[in-house]
């Protein structure tokens, strides 16, 4: 990441309180500098379109994803966090368009 060093050895992000995902824009896009390690495909795009995916296909990737998670949010360089973040986002967005009326379970549900 860009930015200083805080006490603790670790880059300081410049705000505490914004999400990596609000961060992205700050990354530097080293990512883009070399298209070879990237993992692109011919298109260019990173990953199978989620719309092409099975249900099965779908579920699998976002139990990978999520299984992945905490290894990459705190060890993976920027560009494959950005990378993770983005392909959470387009796998959860096509799981809730395909399950706009998913079950809820009430164990889950918070009194309010």
């Amino acid at each position: 990441m860009t930015g200083s060093v805080r006490q603790d050895g670790y880059p300081s992000s410049g705000g505490t309180d914004a999400s990596p995902e609000q961060r992205m824009p700050e990354w530097s896009g080293d990512h883009l500098a070399d298209p070879t390690t990237t993992g692109l495909d011919v298109d260019g795009d990173l990953g199978v379109d989620p719309a092409e995916l099975t249900d099965e296909d779908l579920i699998r990737e976002m139990h990978s994803l999520h299984r992945t998670r905490l290894d990459t949010l705190r060890h993976a360089s920027d560009s494959a966090l950005a990378n993770h973040l983005r392909r959470t986002a387009e796998l959860e967005t096509e799981y809730l368009a395909r399950h706009p009326g998913r079950e809820v379970d009430p164990s889950r549900l918070r009194d309010e």
